[in-house]
């Protein structure tokens, strides 16, 4: 097989995105659906990585790597599970009020390690069943997809989960109730506003988006003004599946910008950044950037000459105010390929030319630290995630063909959540 380095940009594209989506093939349980979080052995299931995979069966039925009968088999699995799992206040139920917990047993589905409620998560699984319930279009199961996709949407109560405030609570534990702290600043939860308010059952208040817009933070960063949020992902996750190419709510037409243009900035914030590097670690360099949420060391693996600085093991790390331990997502400048091929490329070839060991299998690690070296190598983080892997996959197909945004465009869910949270202009006007 030729070495990823001297292929052609389509083909080398081509075999990345393929690695990344024969995850859900490999670490699912063909049963349920269910999809590991990460490839280590025990993983629990993510619902958001459910949510990545039942938006890649329609991508890789239109790239030749799945038939459209087997998506259909799989699909109808997942949904027909969800549908049909525990709903309650119990501890060891699968989901509540519509949602679900953020981890669940491959196997029974039920909760595990008393994790929360999670609205962010069940909104990426949402997102994933509506896009199955778009894309698929014909009779007999195909109709049963439509039909359980838009039963567990419908279900879902987010007036509740607004919990009587201004904005929505991040999550909810059956042993104290609703987490005690919400979404602030402009992060990955605009595809939730989105969604709560396109509700037909329960649907967040009216003033629920504007009120989260208040906390947002418009800076000048490196000399470039963008509405901040230092994790990567925190730009990329809605817009795996939301095009906001040319629309604007109130806040961007203020700005006379909108979200894609502002991840435009963003990332060469991030470049300019990794080309500044500040604190001195190896390898930054305008080719070398991706800071954003995933594994890394921590403190233990910390050597000798690194004993002045902390590592922070799993973590959301950003630009430019940090955490920053030295540590890149290495799959994170090809998720960026929509905002601006050239940069993600050029990104991804210098990398895999210098450091190969970040892509095993044609397919990337989590996190690589060359700074913290151990035997003459850097650190690399452990097996893969399945979140990285899904929005790799979809985030190429939208720079390909614009799949994903293409189907979600057409979902009157969608138009209606957007459309209630101040969003017009561009394909909202056709």
């Amino acid at each position: 097989m030729l070495a990823l380095t001297t292929l052609p940009d389509d083909a080398l594209i081509d075999r990345l995105q393929h690695a990344a989506f024969a995850y859900f093939i490999e670490y699912a349980n063909a049963e349920n659906g269910l999809v590991a979080d990460t490839s280590r052995e025990g993983s629990p299931c993510s619902i958001a990585v459910v949510g990545f995979a039942l938006s890649c069966y329609p991508v890789a039925i239109a790239n030749g790597w799945i038939t459209r009968a087997f998506a259909v088999s799989r699909t109808l699995a997942t949904l027909r599970f969800f549908w049909n799992s525990a709903q309650s206040d119990r501890p060891d139920a699968t989901g509540y009020m519509g949602f679900y917990y953020h981890f669940i047993d491959m196997t029974t589905g039920r909760r595990v390690w008393q994790c929360e409620l999670s609205l962010i998560d069940t909104t990426l699984l949402l997102a994933g069943m509506l896009t199955a319930g778009c894309y698929f279009d014909g009779a007999g199961d195909e109709a049963e997809i439509r039909s359980l996709a838009d039963a567990l949407y419908r279900r879902v109560d987010w007036d509740w989960a607004q919990n009587g405030g201004k904005t929505v609570a991040q999550g909810w534990k059956p042993e104290c109730g609703f987490l005690h702290y919400g979404w602030e600043g402009y992060n990955e939860a605009t595809v939730l506003y989105v969604l709560g308010l396109g509700s037909p059952t329960h649907p967040l208040s009216d003033a629920g988006f504007t009120n989260w817009t208040f906390t947002y933070q418009w800076e000048n960063l490196l000399s470039r003004d963008v509405l901040y949020s230092g994790p990567l992902f925190t730009h990329l996750f809605s817009q795996a599946w939301l095009d906001f190419r040319g629309i604007q709510d109130c806040f961007m037409r203020e700005k006379a910008s909108d979200y894609f243009k502002n991840t435009q900035d963003t990332i060469t914030v991030h470049r300019d950044y990794a080309a500044r590097n500040p604190r001195g670690f190896a390898g930054y360099s305008r080719n070398f950037w991706g800071i954003t949420a995933g594994d890394g060391p921590a403190d233990h693996e910390i050597r000798q000459d690194l004993r002045d600085r902390r590592c922070f093991g799993y973590m959301a790390r950003g630009v430019p105010y940090g955490p920053d331990d030295g540590t890149i997502a290495p799959w994170a400048m090809l998720a960026t390929l929509p905002f601006g091929s050239e940069q993600a490329l050029e990104g991804t070839r210098h990398l895999l030319r210098t450091y190969p060991e970040v892509c095993r299998q044609d397919r990337f690690c989590s996190g690589f630290n060359p700074t913290l070296t151990k035997h003459g190598a850097g650190w690399l983080s452990d097996g893969w995630y399945g979140l990285d892997q899904g929005l790799l996959v979809m985030m190429i197909e939208n720079y390909r063909t614009g799949m994903i945004w293409s189907i979600l465009r057409k979902c009157p869910y969608v138009r209606t959540g957007l459309e209630r949270a101040g969003f017009d202009g561009g394909w909202l006007s056709s």
